[in-house]
C-alpha cells in the first residue's frame, strides 16, 4: 500500500498544445483533470468564490500529482459584475491560452454548484465549444422543478410534485391534503447552507419543513430565487447512472446500486455503492430511460449522472446532474478493473478532447463483469476522540483491498454513522473470486460491529448503576429542567393476580399496639419509602427527620410502589444531638418512639447518633465515620480482610503520588457518595486530576458539598450486591445479586440488568461469609444492608458496604417476593426491629431453588431521537413474565444512546414460574432494543442525495493499482 505521491504527472503521450477548462474542478473532476494531463494534454483551473481555497487543493481527492498550467481565481485574476463575468473571463482565458500558445479545446464545469455550470456552459458558447447542454441559456435545466417539467413535457414518467413558496398557495396546500405520505420537501437550488431534503412523514412535518425552508431562503447570504418543491416518495431500488455525452450521443459508463439499510437509529444509511451488470433487471430498465431524460434535458457534450429509483412501473428520474459522478472518484479504481480499462473519467477525457477513442466505447458496459467488487460505504457504531485507526490497517491487507478514501485522522472526532456526512470513509473492494470479495466484506462489516476501526481516547466512565432517579436524567439535560424539579416517570404495573398469590403482596401484621407507637425514619426517600409503607401498614405511626443539608428534591423522591407519603410529623436534624432528639419528641407527643432506623444513604450517620442517644436498638457511633468508604477499607484490611488499595484526600497533594503510581484505571468517588453519586472510572491521571477537583465543585445528589475524595485500584471481576437484615448481630441473607454489565455504544461498562443468584451457588458460598464478615467489622449488629463485592481471581473484594436497604427505588421488591416466596428486605427490615418473633423464623438464606424465575431489565437505547410513540411498552407490558416496569421516557422526551447511568431509559422487572417463558421474554426486549423497536422518533429528515461532493481527504491505494 502507499499514498498517492506528490510528484507532478508524467503525460504518457507527447505534449500537444490543446488546453482543457474546468471551472472549479473540485471531487471528481480533479481526476478527469489528471487525466487528460497524463494524454499530454494541458489543464486550466478557473476558482470562483464559491469554493475556498482547501477545496481547490487537489490533494484532497486523491490527486497529489495533478498541476494545472494555470489557475485563474476571481477576485485575483477577475472580477465582474453579474452579467458581464462570461465576458471578462473569456477575455482573460483567451489572453493566458494565447501566452501560453495553446488551443481550447474544451469547458467542463467541475462542481455541481450553479455558479460553476452557468459559467462554464457562458463560457463555453463565447469560445464557440459545444456546451454541456444546449438548453442552459434557454432554462435553468438543472432546477431539479425543471427536470420533472421536462420529462413530463418529452412523455417520460416523471415525479408528482409542485413548488411555491406560501403553503397558502393552492397547489401546495391541495398536494399536502391529498398526496400520499412520506413526501419529500426540498428546495428545487443545491448549495444553499441549511436546505436540507428532508422526508415527512405527516402534514404536520412537511409544514414544518416547508416553512424552515423559507427561512432559510431569507436568510441566504447572497440572495436566491429558489423556491420549494414538495415531491412523492418514490418506493423501489435506487440506482446512479454514469453517462458521458459527445454530440448529443449517450453512452453509459456504469450502473450502481445504493445498499441502503438502518443503523444508529435511521434507516436509511448508506452501507455502499454496488456495481450492476447492464444486462441486469434495473440496469436494463434504467439505461434506456436516463438516455431518453439526457436527450429531453438537451445534454449534449460531458459527464452525467443520473439518480433514478426502479419501481415497479419502470424508473422513475429522482434528479440529473451535469457533471461527473462525485464521491472525489474513489469509484473509478473499480471500475475500470470491472469494465477492462476505463471509467466515466477516461470517458469524460475521450468525449472532450479524443472523439474518435469515444467512438470505440461500448454504448454500456458489456458483461459480464471481469471482477467483482463495490464501493463499501463504512459505518461507525461508535463515537469519541480517535487515538489510533487499527481497523484501517486490517483492510489495507484484506486480498480484495483497492483503496480507501477517509478524513479520519489521530485526532479527528467521529461520530455514530446516521447519514453520508458522518461516515468515517470508503473503501473499494474487488477481487475475481467473488466469495474471497464476500469474506473480505464481512470481515470489514465485523470490524464495525465490534467497534474495531478506531481506537479512542478514553472517556470517563461511570460504574453506577442506572436508578430510578437518574432515568429522568435525559429528560432533565435536554429539557433544561430545574435542578429542584421532581423527575417524571412513567411506571407501569402488572395487574395478574397470580403475584397476590404468591405472597409477593402479603400483608404482614404485628402482635402488639402500635397504635401508640411511633417510628422515627431518617432521610425516608428511594427504597426508604417502602420501608415507611411496610411500618405504617402494621399500624405505627412514623416521623420523617430530615438531616442537615438534604435537598428538597430528594425529599419528593417516591417511589411509584409507595404512593403519596404521609407522616404523623417531620422534623429537621439540627446542629446539636441533644436538641434534634428533644425535637423528636415533642413531635411525638404522647406517642412513644420505638425505633429510629436510616431511610436512605444520608441518614446513617444521624440514625446511629439518635437511636444510641434515644436508647432504641442501634447500630451505635462507637465506629466512627462507618459510611466512610475509606475508613470501611482502612478496618476490613487491619482485620485481615482482603480490601481496595486506595487513597483519599481533600487536596490534590494527598492523593497525587497514589495516582502517579497505581496502575490505570482508577475510580474516584466521594468517600461519603450514595449510590451512584460521582463515581468514575479514570483512565489516566490527566483524567483523575480532572475529576478529583470536579467532585469538590458539585453538589452531592444528597444535598451538602463533597468534602473528601477517594482514589481507588479498579477492581476487575463480577459485581454483586449482597443484602442483609441484621438484628443483635445476627445477620441474615435476604438476596444476592450480580450486575449484568457489557459493552454497548462504544461504552465498556452498560448495565443491562440485575440478576438474582442462588445462594446455593459457588458465588454466594464465597460471598455470604465475606459480606457478614465484614459487618462484623464495622459494628453492624441491627438493620439492613447491603454490600457491593467484586469477585476478583484471588476471592471477594469490597467495593463499599451501605448501612441502609439497598436502593434502586425498591424496585426489585416483587422480584425478591416472588422468589422467597413472601419477603423481601424490606419486610424483614420492619421485622428487625419491631418484630423479634417474626426475624427469627425468617430464613437464614433465600430458598433453593428459587419459587420462580426472574431478574431485572434494565432497559438499553441504541438509538437516539425526539420520542412520538412508544410502542415498545405495550409489547413489554403484554409480555407473560411482566411484573412492572419505571422509565423516564415517554412522548416528547429526548432519548440518547444509553452509554452511562445518565442515559439509561428504565427498568423492567419480570418473572414467571418457568425459566423458559423469563428467557424469551427477555430475548424479545434485547431484540427490541438492537431494532430500535421500543420507540418511535420524529424523523429529522433523511438526506436522500449522494455523496457526490464529499471530501475525502487521504487516499490509500492498493499496489496493484
Amino acid at each position: 500500500m502507499h499514498y498517492i505521491t506528490d510528484k507532478p504527472v508524467e503525460a504518457t503521450l507527447p505534449p500537444n498544445s490543446t488546453l482543457l477548462l474546468i471551472v472549479d474542478p473540485i471531487s471528481t473532476s480533479c481526476r478527469i483533470a489528471q487525466e487528460a494531463a497524463k494524454r499530454g494534454h494541458h489543464v486550466g483551473a478557473i476558482w470562483t468564490t464559491t469554493t475556498t481555497l482547501e477545496e481547490r487543493d487537489p490533494a484532497r481527492y486523491g490527486c497529489a500529482s495533478l498541476r494545472y498550467k494555470f489557475e485563474l481565481v476571481e477576485g485575483r485574476d477577475w472580477s465582474a459584475a453579474s452579467g458581464e463575468e462570461i465576458g471578462i473571463v473569456q477575455s482573460v482565458v483567451i489572453e493566458t491560452a494565447r501566452g501560453f500558445n495553446l488551443t481550447i479545446a474544451g469547458c467542463i464545469t467541475g462542481s455541481g454548484l450553479p455558479r460553476s455550470s452557468q459559467l462554464a456552459d457562458g463560457l463555453a458558447k463565447q469560445l464557440g465549444l459545444s456546451p454541456c447542454t444546449t438548453l442552459t441559456t434557454m432554462i435553468d435545466v438543472r432546477n431539479k422543478f425543471t427536470q420533472q417539467t421536462l420529462l413530463e413535457t418529452a412523455g417520460l414518467r416523471s415525479i408528482k410534485q409542485v413548488r411555491g413558496l406560501s403553503l397558502d398557495d393552492e397547489s401546495i396546500a391541495s398536494f399536502l391534503d391529498n398526496d400520499k405520505y412520506p413526501m419529500v420537501v426540498k428546495l428545487d437550488e443545491v448549495g444553499i447552507q441549511g436546505g436540507k431534503i428532508k422526508l415527512c412523514h405527516t402534514k404536520q412535518d412537511a409544514k414544518d419543513h416547508f416553512q424552515y425552508l423559507l427561512q432559510v431562503i431569507a436568510s441566504s447570504k447572497n440572495g436566491t430565487s429558489a423556491q420549494i418543491i414538495c415531491q412523492e416518495f418514490l418506493r423501489g431500488v435506487e440506482v446512479m447512472v454514469d453517462s458521458v455525452s459527445h454530440n448529443s450521443k449517450h453512452k453509459t459508463c456504469m450502473v450502481w446500486r445504493y445498499d441502503k439499510r438502518p443503523a444508529n437509529g435511521e434507516r436509511h444509511v448508506n452501507f455502499g455503492m454496488i456495481p450492476m451488470a447492464s444486462e441486469s433487471h434495473e440496469a436494463a430498465l434504467a439505461i434506456p430511460y436516463v438516455s431518453q431524460c439526457l436527450t429531453a434535458m438537451g445534454m449534449k457534450n460531458g459527464p452525467s449522472h443520473a439518480k433514478c429509483i426502479v419501481t415497479i412501473d419502470g424508473p422513475i428520474l429522482i434528479e440529473l446532474n451535469f457533471r461527473a459522478h462525485g464521491g472525489d472518484g474513489s469509484w473509478c479504481h473499480l471500475a475500470r478493473a470491472l469494465t477492462g480499462g476505463y471509467s466515466q473519467v477516461e470517458a469524460s477525457v475521450d468525449a472532450l478532447l479524443d472523439p474518435a477513442a469515444f467512438e470505440q466505447l461500448p454504448d454500456a458496459p458489456l458483461g459480464p463483469f471481469n471482477a467483482h467488487g463495490l464501493q463499501v460505504h463504512l459505518v461507525s457504531h461508535s463515537a469519541g476522540e480517535v487515538t489510533s485507526l487499527p481497523g484501517f490497517q486490517v483492510m489495507k491487507h484484506l486480498p480484495s483491498f483497492v483503496s480507501l478514501s477517509t478524513d479520519v485522522t489521530v485526532g479527528s472526532l467521529v461520530d455514530y454513522t446516521t447519514s453520508l456526512s458522518t461516515s468515517p470513509g470508503v473503501c473499494v473492494l474487488m477481487n475475481k473470486d467473488e466469495s474471497k470479495l464476500n469474506k473480505d466484506l464481512d470481515l470489514v462489516r465485523y470490524l464495525e460491529e465490534i467497534n474495531a476501526l478506531f481506537d479512542y481516547k478514553t472517556k470517563v466512565e461511570s460504574l453506577a448503576r442506572p436508578t430510578a432517579a437518574t432515568y429522568s436524567k435525559q429528560q432533565q439535560k435536554n429539557n433544561r429542567m430545574d435542578d429542584m424539579e421532581k423527575p417524571s416517570l412513567v411506571r407501569i404495573f402488572s395487574n395478574d393476580p397470580k403475584l397476590t398469590r404468591q405472597g409477593m403482596l402479603m400483608k404482614r401484621m404485628t402482635t402488639i399496639d402500635a397504635s401508640k407507637e411511633v417510628v422515627v425514619v431518617v432521610d425516608p426517600y428511594s427504597t426508604g419509602c417502602l420501608v415507611v409503607n411496610e411500618i405504617q401498614s402494621r399500624g405505627y405511626q412514623v416521623i420523617a427527620c430530615w438531616t442537615l443539608g438534604f435537598s428538597a428534591e430528594m425529599k419528593t423522591h417516591t417511589p411509584g410502589a409507595a404512593g403519596k407519603m404521609k407522616y404523623y410529623a417531620e422534623v429537621d436534624e439540627l446542629e446539636e444531638l441533644a436538641d434534634t432528639v428533644r425535637a423528636i419528641y415533642e413531635a411525638a407527643g404522647k406517642l412513644r418512639v420505638v425505633a429510629c432506623i436510616a431511610g436512605g444513604e444520608a441518614g446513617v450517620d444521624c440514625a446511629d447518633a439518635v437511636s444510641e442517644r434515644m436508647n432504641l436498638r442501634t447500630n451505635g457511633t462507637q465506629v466512627a465515620n462507618r459510611r466512610d468508604k475509606k475508613i470501611q477499607q482502612e478496618l476490613i484490611r487491619d482485620a485481615g480482610m482482603r480490601s481496595v488499595r486506595q487513597a483519599a484526600g481533600s487536596k490534590w497533594e494527598h492523593v497525587e503520588k497514589f495516582l502517579q503510581t497505581e496502575h490505570y484505571p482508577v475510580v474516584l468517588k466521594p468517600t461519603d457518595s450514595a449510590g451512584s453519586d460521582g463515581v468514575k472510572l479514570c483512565h489516566n491521571i490527566e483524567e483523575a486530576k480532572e475529576h478529583f477537583h470536579h467532585l469538590f465543585e458539585v453538589e452531592a445528589v444528597n444535598g451538602g458539598y463533597n468534602t473528601e475524595v477517594l482514589c481507588q485500584e479498579f477492581l476487575r471481576g463480577k459485581e454483586y450486591v449482597v443484602d442483609q437484615v441484621s438484628r443483635d448481630g445476627v445477620h441474615k441473607t435476604m438476596m444476592v445479586w450480580v450486575y449484568d454489565k457489557r459493552p454497548a455504544n462504544n461504552s465498556a461498562f452498560v448495565y443491562f440488568g440485575m440478576v438474582p443468584v442462588d445462594p446455593n451457588s459457588m458465588e454466594a458460598k464465597i460471598l455470604i461469609p465475606y459480606a457478614r464478615g465484614v459487618l462484623d467489622v464495622l459494628g453492624v449488629q441491627n438493620g439492613p444492608s447491603h454490600a457491593e463485592v467484586i469477585l476478583t481471581p484471588t476471592g471477594p473484594c469490597l467495593v463499599e458496604m451501605n448501612v441502609r436497604a439497598h436502593g434502586g427505588d425498591g424496585n426489585w421488591r416483587s422480584l425478591a417476593r416472588g422468589l422467597t416466596g413472601g419477603y423481601s428486605q424490606v419486610e424483614v427490615t420492619v421485622d428487625s426491629y419491631l418484630d423479634k418473633k417474626q426475624f427469627s423464623i425468617t430464613p437464614n438464606l433465600p430458598p433453593t431453588p428459587f419459587k420462580a424465575s426472574g431478574q431485572e431489565v434494565i432497559l438499553v437505547s441504541f438509538s437516539r431521537g425526539k420520542v412520538i410513540g412508544t410502542p415498545g411498552y405495550d409489547v413489554i407490558r403484554n409480555l407473560q413474565s411482566f411484573v412492572y416496569m419505571e422509565t423516564g421516557i415517554k412522548v416528547g422526551s429526548f432519548v440518547e444512546r444509553t452509554v452511562d447511568l445518565f442515559t439509561g431509559i428504565g427498568s423492567v422487572i419480570l418473572m414467571h414460574e418457568d425459566e423458559s417463558v423469563l428467557n424469551a421474554d427477555i430475548s424479545r426486549v434485547r431484540e427490541m432494543e438492537l431494532n430500535n423497536e421500543l420507540f418511535e422518533f420524529e424523523r429529522s429528515g433523511t438526506m436522500l442525495t449522494n455523496a457526490s461532493q464529499r471530501h475525502l481527504s487521504e487516499i490509500i491505494v492498493g499496489d496493484d493499482f
